[in-house]
């Protein structure tokens, strides 16, 4: 219905327990949208590629997910390093 909500909390709610979350863990306070970088963030350390992240969090281009290129270089040495191992038949 038009006035069903898609998510079960409020904004106000998800400010307030961000708020109560960084207090009690002694950390700075982040805004909301900052969880969706540090989730794009998360899901390049695992591997995932580019194409499949954008796709995941609605980019519409994948050059959007490329702002994020500088967390894909700590991946190159890893391939470099797998490749070699598939050369030496390892």
């Amino acid at each position: 219905e038009p006035t069903d909500r898609i998510f079960a909390v409020t904004k106000s709610y998800l400010h307030r327990e961000m708020d109560r979350g960084a207090k009690e863990a002694g950390v700075k306070r982040i805004r909301i949208h900052d969880l969706r970088h540090s989730h794009i963030s998360l899901l390049i350390d695992m591997g995932f590629t580019a194409l499949a992240i954008a796709d995941r969090v609605g980019h519409e281009s994948i050059d959007i997910t490329y702002r994020y290129a500088h967390l894909f270089p700590t991946r190159q040495a890893e391939m470099a390093d797998k490749l070699n191992m598939e050369r030496k038949g390892a």
